[in-house]
């Protein structure tokens, strides 16, 4: 059987822009899997694979914030280190128009639009973490610190 080819999204050519070494791994999609149907099938740890979220504060504004995979955001917190009122996730729709990608595929890299991006601070700290790479049922992995070189977040301490 011949290997599938993988996908070029937005993602991977801004990882190829940016002279980034990734692995590409697919798997099976599973609506409302999330990270832990990858880490399941791939037989990593969840807490290596970490979730893009599409959320925005109390004006509307959005923003990324990138949490561990068995991980859940405190937003009072994050709002409180951001300096907002308070910050929501956006429906899957109004994300899906922010980032350029379908909820469930969302990556960091690429999006159609420039937003702020949040970092759980000990994601940094990681060795090598896997993420999405912009489309469903596909996730590369990389080194942190790449992931901090290319896109430059802003970190926090957000873990619920």
């Amino acid at each position: 059987m011949a290997k599938q080819k993988p996908p070029v999204t937005q993602a991977v050519r801004q990882l190829r822009q940016m002279k980034v070494a990734f692995t590409h791994h697919p798997y099976t999609y599973v609506d409302g899997g999330g990270t832990a149907q990858f880490a399941k099938e791939l037989d990593v740890d969840e807490h290596l694979v970490i979730k893009t979220l599409i959320m925005e504060d109390e004006k509307g504004n959005p923003l990324i914030v990138l949490m561990h995979g068995n991980c859940e955001v405190s937003t009072k917190a994050l709002a409180r280190q951001i300096g907002v009122k308070t910050v929501s996730p956006c429906a899957p729709n109004v994300a899906d128009k922010h980032s350029g990608y379908q909820v469930g595929g969302t990556s960091p890299f690429g999006t159609k639009r420039k937003m702020p991006i949040y970092c759980e601070a000990s994601i940094l700290e990681l060795e090598t973490l896997y993420i999405n790479g912009g489309k469903r049922g596909y996730i590369i992995s990389m080194p942190a610190r790449e992931l901090a070189r290319v896109l430059n977040p802003v970190t926090i301490q957000a873990i619920q």
